[in-house]
């Protein structure tokens, strides 16, 4: 079964206290310190929102770039709740996952919320956008899902084609050490009303992949108090922050900083989620 199917349905309940905002406000932050996008919106605005037609009509090609430079898009975005963080924040932001169920929540979420925010059914690895961005971001260990040292190095080469010049890529990734030595071979569970969760996770160290399956019960008739059981398959492959420094450099982009997720000092062996920041280099 493909991850993030029914999964997409209780996924925002079990996620009720993730710190998007905190999150938001970090990446906004490394934008302003090391990029080259700006909010679009709000008092620290500064040009207008993109739009598709905008590159058909405009005659004034210095802004058409000007919104690209601007333009922030997020890959594998789930049901778009860091998406919407960084709308609130004034960025121009678009949003990329490969999962149909997330994204149609992502959607009614955003249109529940007076957001316009354009949503893209893509695989990262196989990105293909219509313009250039001056922000690609990765939050919430998306990119552990690529499993393939040649997948992930291509990945990243999609990224540098598609930034803007001078352009960053800023991502965070769970370590080898947390799944090796924090949640590997562990069972996490956690009942609420409505749904219910069992995670078993399985590590291996050859691979450094970690199986995690997750029996999810749904309630789906409040009266009878009926549950469905459903069962999905995830796969996450831990790294180094070395292997990370790698992949970027082989695909092209320049590494700019490294940044411990929790504390925001450099990275330590102890490190479980690690933000790199990357400037786009010559195409």
């Amino acid at each position: 079964m493909e991850a993030y199917t029914d999964f997409a349905a209780v996924y925002d309940t079990f996620m009720d206290e993730t710190p998007y905002e905190v999150w938001g406000t970090f990446v906004a932050g490394l934008i302003d310190k090391y990029g080259i996008s700006k909010p679009v919106s709000g008092p620290a605005s500064q040009g207008k929102e993109l739009s598709e037609e905008a590159y058909d009509t405009a005659e004034d090609s210095e802004q058409a770039l000007d919104e690209e430079k601007n333009l922030v898009v997020e890959l594998g975005c789930g049901t778009g709740s860091f998406t919407q963080v960084m709308k609130n924040l004034g960025y121009d932001i678009m949003g990329i996952d490969m999962s149909p169920e997330m994204l149609n929540l992502a959607r009614q979420k955003s249109a529940d919320a007076g957001l316009d925010i354009m949503y893209l059914e893509q695989d990262m690895r196989e990105l293909d956008l219509y313009c250039t961005a001056g922000t690609i971001v990765s939050v919430c260990d998306s990119v552990n899902y690529v499993l393939e040292d040649e997948e992930i190095i291509e990945t990243f080469r999609l990224v540098n084609n598609f930034l803007y010049p001078g352009g960053v890529f800023i991502f965070d990734f769970n370590t080898l050490f947390k799944y090796r030595d924090v949640i590997g071979d562990t069972t996490i569970a956690e009942n609420r009303d409505d749904c219910s969760f069992i995670w078993d996770n399985y590590y291996d160290d050859d691979s450094h992949i970690n199986e995690y399956d997750l029996t999810i019960f749904a309630k789906v008739d409040s009266e009878k108090e009926l549950f469905a059981r459903s069962v999905e398959t995830h796969y996450q492959r831990g790294y180094t922050l070395d292997e990370m420094k790698g992949f970027v450099e082989a695909a092209g982009l320049s590494f700019v900083t490294a940044i411990d997720a929790d504390t925001h000092e450099d990275p330590t062996d102890d490190s479980e989620r690690i933000y790199i920041v990357a400037r786009e280099q010559g195409k």
